[in-house]
């Protein structure tokens, strides 16, 4: 004779496996969502870059006779491979309720090169490029300050202190920056000088 115990304890343990399953599937679910429709100034563990291509190629075209313009180049700029503009060292007041809090922070933005044959031009040709390219990007700096000076002076200690905080005001650095010039690709903020006093 089987023990009733046993026979009624197993379809609750069923019951509490699917639960499980169910709440780990559901969470997952809503991290997903989370991470594809929220806004990016949000933290989130990761975020979504999209790499459209500049020139589409479309079979219909071809179809037809109509020839598409010719990509020069596809090379993908990566940290590291772009033009480095420094912004210049700035001291920014952070929002503390007795005022008596602020930083000072150095920050090099690395933009993608507009031209897309950059990375195969003669040393000649590039040194002119990135002068030409850097005169440009200059003479926005003003832009660049007032999104620094905005988003840093809403900024308390504490959330710029750690590692973590240094890595959002990086990206959100970077958004910001991103929405004020949109004709321009940032590929990295760099944070030469951080000293919080």
């Amino acid at each position: 004779m089987e023990n009733p115990k046993k026979t009624s304890i197993l379809p609750k343990i069923l019951q509490i496996f699917a639960l499980v399953l169910m709440g780990i599937f559901s969470l997952t679910g809503l991290a997903a969502a989370y991470i594809i429709f929220a806004p990016d100034n949000l933290p989130k563990p990761f975020y979504l870059q999209y790499n459209y291509p500049t020139t589409p190629v479309d079979a219909t075209m071809a179809a037809e006779g109509i020839e598409p313009t010719a990509i020069e180049s596809n090379h993908v700029y990566v940290a590291g491979e772009g033009i480095m503009i420094n912004t210049g060292s700035k001291i920014v007041n952070l929002s503390d309720p007795l005022g008596r809090k602020y930083i000072r922070i150095t920050i090099v933005i690395e933009f993608a090169p507009s031209q897309t044959t950059y990375h195969e031009m003669p040393v000649e040709e590039k040194s002119a490029y990135v002068a030409e390219f850097t005169s440009e990007v200059t003479a926005k700096l003003p832009i660049i300050d007032d999104a620094v000076v905005t988003l840093i002076s809403s900024k308390t200690f504490e959330e710029l202190y750690t590692a973590q905080g240094k890595e959002t005001l990086r990206l959100e650095l970077s958004n910001l920056i991103t929405q004020r010039l949109p004709d321009y690709h940032i590929l990295s903020v760099y944070l030469t000088e951080f000293v919080v006093q």
